[in-house]
């Protein structure tokens, strides 16, 4: 049996490029997300601003997010994400100006906030664009028989540079404060830009281009919601997240619960992400495409039981164990969805899908916090996390119950048909 190679997809320039380019992006993103919710709260004081910063970039991704799909699968790749990372590029400079003090001394409070707003806003419409297009651009560099690999390495630079740019923020807010933290973010987005200009232009695969754009929708749907293994991927992580969500209660745990203030919250918050990247890295070398079905399915579920430990922790460590763990397994699914979506999509179909699987992702993330929020006001915080990891459980079962094809599924055969055919 022929060795796998845990850095194949490594040995593409183009996806050296592509990692450097998704790195810049994800972390400039993250920590420009961070920097405009301080500088808003200092502005108003009111907890209900940081909730509008959230709405206001995510009404427009998610309700842009079909129509974005069609124009990724119409258009090159190339060309259109240069036009997302040059419209971030432009909203990163506008955020630059309205958090300098020169520039705003003569603007009310009020102006200067909804002016961040109207940017957020438009981050939105970006991020509808940029999802589906680094997804169709990922599946045009490498083959198709080292996508697994290909999606675990974008998957661990996602991971640390979705951590990364948080943690920067934080210090660089403190150290520069919030208009040169902004300069880092403008820098980052130019870096991607310069760095795609070492990634070739991409054939269009779409054999439909000009098709009318209700016929181009309805077919993406169609396609997902007619394919049980996509279909299955996608609602396992809808639900994963809803359910199992809970960071959005880390503040109540370790203020109120564990007790351990703002330096054992950093731990808390810290511990998934550590968890899900260092398994995205040994994953790598230990490819999970065979028997893919039972090990996503066991690995949501032992998330579930993560959370529910969590949830009825009232030792620090134990917690942080749990929700390390929780990372871990969260890590195991996140390459297996990945790989699922990449294997099974047609390259004709890319952006729709992954279009698709934002409008889960998005708004799953969004509604998990409010869900969180929701049910410890109901139910107490404690009874919250272990409804949601419970709830996680018994989405697995059903899965496994209602689709045996989803629990036989293996991908290790697709790829051995792809190996033959190239």
């Amino acid at each position: 049996m022929k060795k796998k190679d845990p850095y194949s997809a490594l040995r593409y320039k183009e996806f050296n490029i592509f990692l450097l380019l998704r790195f810049a992006m994800v972390f400039g993103w993250s920590m420009q997300f961070i920097v405009i919710e301080w500088e808003v709260y200092s502005l108003t004081k009111n907890p209900l601003s940081l909730g509008i910063i959230g709405l206001m970039e995510v009404i427009p991704a998610i309700s842009m997010a079909l129509f974005a799909g069609h124009i990724v699968d119409q258009k090159e790749k190339k060309g259109l994400l240069f036009k997302c990372i040059l419209g971030f590029s432009i909203i990163s400079l506008g955020l630059f100006l309205f958090t300098w003090p020169p520039f705003i001394k003569d603007f009310s409070t009020q102006t200067i906030l909804y002016s961040i707003y109207f940017f957020v806003f438009l981050g939105g419409l970006v991020r509808a664009f940029l999802g589906p297009t680094i997804f169709s651009l990922l599946a045009l560099i490498v083959p198709k028989k080292i996508y697994p690999n290909a999606a675990t390495w974008s998957s661990s630079v996602w991971q640390i540079s979705s951590v990364l740019g948080p943690a920067v923020a934080g210090f660089s807010i403190n150290w520069i404060g919030v208009h040169w933290s902004m300069s880092i973010v403008l820098g980052c987005s130019l870096f991607a830009l310069i760095a795609l200009t070492q990634i070739a232009t991409k054939p269009i695969l779409n054999p439909k281009i000009g098709e009318p754009i209700m016929e181009s929708l309805k077919e993406g749907v169609k396609f997902v919601f007619n394919n049980k293994t996509i279909l299955g991927a996608l609602s396992l992580d809808m639900i994963a997240v809803l359910f199992g969500g809970a960071v959005a209660l880390l503040p109540i745990f370790a203020q109120d619960i564990l007790k351990v203030g703002p330096q054992g919250f950093g731990v808390l918050r810290a511990a998934p992400a550590v968890g899900a990247f260092l398994m995205l890295i040994i994953s790598a070398y230990i490819p999970f495409t065979k028997n893919a079905g039972m090990k996503l399915l066991s690995a949501i579920f032992a998330f579930g039981i993560c959370i529910i430990v969590f949830g009825l922790s009232s030792i620090f460590w134990l917690s942080v164990a749990a929700l390390f763990l929780s990372g871990v397994f969260d890590g195991i699914s996140v390459v297996i969805r990945q790989t699922i979506l990449q294997l099974k999509t047609p390259d004709q179909m890319r952006g729709r899908v992954a279009a698709v699987n934002s409008i889960f992702v998005g708004s799953s993330n969004e509604l998990g916090a409010f869900e969180s929020g929701l049910t410890a006001k109901l139910m107490g915080t404690v009874s919250a996390v272990v409804f949601g990891g419970s709830m996680t459980l018994i989405t697995v079962f059903l899965t496994g119950a209602v689709s045996p094809t989803f629990r036989k599924l293996d991908l290790q055969k697709d790829i051995e048909e792809h190996e033959k055919s190239e």
